[in-house]
C-alpha cells in the first residue's frame, strides 16, 4: 500500500510541477531558477546523506547517483543563470 502512495504522489508531482513551469512567464525563468538551485543544493546535502548512509548496497548505489545528478543539476544552473545575467551587463564592464 505504502508503494501505491508514493507512486501517487510522484505522479502528482511531475503533473503538479509540469502545469506550474508551463505558466511561468519568460521574464521570472531565471528568479526562479535561483531559487531551483538553492532547493538543489539542499537536494545535494540529502543525496550525500543516503551515499554515505550504512545500509543496503541499493542505498548507497542510489545515493551516489543522486549525488550526481544534483551536482550537475546546481551547476549547470548556476551556470545558466550567470550567462543570462551576463547579457544585462554593459559591454565594457568586467566581472
Amino acid at each position: 500500500m505504502d508503494m501505491v502512495y508514493l507512486t501517487f504522489i510522484l505522479v502528482l508531482s511531475i503533473f503538479l510541477g509540469f502545469e506550474l513551469i508551463r505558466k511561468v512567464p519568460a521574464t521570472l525563468h531565471t528568479p526562479l531558477m535561483s531559487g531551483a538551485n538553492a532547493i538543489s543544493g539542499i537536494t545535494l546535502v540529502g543525496a550525500l546523506v543516503g551515499a554515505g548512509s550504512s545500509g543496503s548496497l541499493l542505498t548507497v548505489v542510489l545515493g551516489t547517483a543522486a549525488v550526481v545528478f544534483a551536482t550537475i543539476n546546481v551547476v549547470g544552473g548556476y551556470l545558466v543563470t550567470d550567462r543570462m545575467l551576463a547579457m544585462f551587463r554593459k559591454k565594457g564592464t568586467d566581472k
